[in-house]
């Protein structure tokens, strides 16, 4: 892992019985990501917060920035283990880098759109790399619902929306409608995209994908 540097914080817990398997994931996501083009210069914070992470996996993650991202795990949540020996932690990996490397490009977006797509090809580069399955926050909402209320473009170029509420359920949205409808419309635009470069799959304008969209039905352009 030249390219990659582990910081081990401390203060907040110590991971030292699952260091070895711990940065192995980290060596295994690094050699995964070299098959497709050299991984990036990065810092990785690594640290334990109880009660912080998504209970489904003891494990989150968090890009900060295009040289940074950390890794948040949590040894007392029921799920870590599984989430450290099956896979899951790998393919979180893989998840932050690419959010590394867009923001690195176009950035990962002040819009809603642009966050949707941003989510979408951090979940379709991991499917492509990997290929795994959808996550459970990236199918859970069926594409006919999805297909059944579309989102409005207007709502897509807002600068202003609430986070939260479209990507983890905490006002009106279904939880994880944001990851899902993001991964969808990713979907949509790489079946007629074909094959893509390493380039595009990091830096193809959000643009593109939501027209994509539109045609699709995943996207109203009504006012």
């Amino acid at each position: 892992m030249d390219s990659w540097t582990l910081h081990w914080l401390q203060a907040s817990g110590d991971l030292a019985e699952f260091r070895a398997e711990l940065t192995g994931e980290f060596a295994a996501a690094y050699q995964t990501l070299s098959r497709l083009r050299p991984p990036p210069r990065l810092d990785i914070l690594i640290q334990v917060l109880p009660g912080e992470t998504i209970p489904e996996m003891g494990i989150v993650g968090r890009a900060y920035r295009s040289s940074m991202f950390s890794m948040t795990v949590d040894p007392h949540n029921p799920n870590f283990l599984a989430s450290l020996r099956n896979g899951t932690l790998h393919r979180q990996i893989i998840h932050e880098v690419h959010h590394c490397l867009r923001m690195a490009g176009p950035g990962y977006g002040w819009t809603l759109g642009e966050a949707l797509i941003s989510e979408g090809l951090a979940g379709q580069f991991v499917r492509q790399l990997l290929g795994s399955e959808a996550e459970p926050w990236e199918r859970a909402v069926s594409s006919a619902d999805l297909l059944c209320t579309p989102v409005e473009r207007q709502a897509l170029d807002a600068t202003y929306y609430d986070h939260n509420a479209w990507f983890f359920g905490t006002g009106i949205h279904p939880k994880w409608l944001g990851y899902t409808l993001g991964y969808q419309m990713v979907e949509q635009w790489l079946a007629g995209a074909g094959d893509i470069d390493a380039a595009t799959w990091i830096n193809v304008p959000a643009s593109l994908i939501i027209d994509s969209a539109v045609e699709a039905g995943f996207v109203s352009q009504k006012a």
